[in-house]
């Protein structure tokens, strides 16, 4: 039985890619820090391993006989820059330096990065592809960018895959929970005054299969993929919402840039004051003030295969009959 460790399977994308690494019958290890919560594996089959990202001693046991592994983890919120570069940048460098002195059988170190390592498209008929030079706008952006940097001095080393996924969303997310929660409250958000915005949406589960595709391919040593979905506007995420939750009538907002960024700038601090995190930040008006947010997935479909097979009425459907059984809407 192949074994494999996944990084940030008790999140939102890793915990599903647990789930389905174990229906195909793999053996699978767990990295989980101490102070992490473990609800999203109850009643799994999963070894858990608990380790510490600034701690190689501990990353060398957890990748000792394992044959893939899946680095899902990452910080994409936080107080200060610092914080950032230990979760995203030093803590890729060190399982990566773990992967190099303990796993001799190693087939595949998948690094799951994000399209904001490279930052927005210039056009709704140009989207970015794996040719474009990275130009992160945010500071999460900018770290995950450099985590790439430290995989690539490692690829004469390590069979390395890259794949960087677009807005991701499905049962267990909690970033978009606060779109379905104003819509059903009958406000539908959109942002931006004098133009139509389109980005990119995937459903987790379609995600899923390309990241492991992304594993499994021969053909994806050394390379990296865009995962997205279809590009879609506010107003048609804010009609699909409006559908998954049953509601005939709502009404649409629309927010201004400025507005926007004033507010998240003022959560942010006010955040920072407390010593919390906020959901809105100045990051995210930074994403959100972009007109476009596109990858091209003809490599990815080329190489690996992938095919989305979710729409969004549907995905979004499923997520709402989650978040609903889960009593979070």
């Amino acid at each position: 039985m192949s074994s494999v460790l996944i990084t940030g399977a008790t999140g939102f994308i890793g915990s599903w890619l647990t789930e389905a690494l174990l229906y195909r019958g793999l053996h699978v290890r767990a990295l989980v820090r101490s102070s992490s919560s473990a609800d999203n594996l109850n009643g799994l089959d999963v070894e858990l391993v608990k380790g510490d990202y600034a701690d190689i001693q501990s990353l060398r046991k957890a990748v000792e006989g394992v044959e893939y592994i899946y680095h899902v983890a990452g910080v994409t919120k936080a107080l200060d820059e610092k914080t950032y570069i230990a979760g995203n940048v030093t803590a890729t460098e060190n399982l990566l330096q773990a992967a190099c002195d303990a796993a001799p059988t190693l087939k595949r170190f998948l690094h799951v990065s994000s399209g904001a390592a490279v930052g927005p498209s210039p056009a709704l008929d140009k989207p970015v592809d794996e040719t474009a030079p990275c130009k992160p706008i945010t500071l999460y952006g900018r770290t995950k960018y450099m985590a790439e940097e430290v995989c690539k001095k490692f690829a004469l080393r390590l069979p390395l895959t890259i794949v960087r996924p677009s807005i991701i969303y499905g049962p267990r997310d909690k970033d978009l929970l606060e779109h379905f929660k104003a819509v059903k409250s009958g406000i539908v958000p959109v942002f931006g005054w004098d133009v139509e915005k389109r980005y990119d949406y995937l459903y987790v589960h379609d995600l899923v299969v390309g990241i492991i595709a992304a594993a499994e391919s021969p053909k994806a040593r050394g390379e990296v993929y865009f995962l997205s979905g279809a590009a879609h506007s506010w107003e048609e995420v804010g009609e699909a919402a409006k559908k998954a939750l049953g509601k005939s009538f709502a009404i649409k907002v629309r927010l201004p840039d400025s507005v926007v960024y004033a507010v998240a700038a003022l959560a942010e601090d006010i955040g920072k004051a407390r010593g919390k995190i906020s959901i809105l930040n100045r990051d995210r008006a930074r994403d959100g003030e972009q007109t476009y947010w596109i990858f091209s997935t003809e490599k990815a479909r080329r190489d690996l295969g992938f095919d989305p097979q979710t729409s969004l009425d549907e995905g979004f459907r499923q997520t709402v009959a989650w978040y609903r059984e889960h009593k979070w809407l």
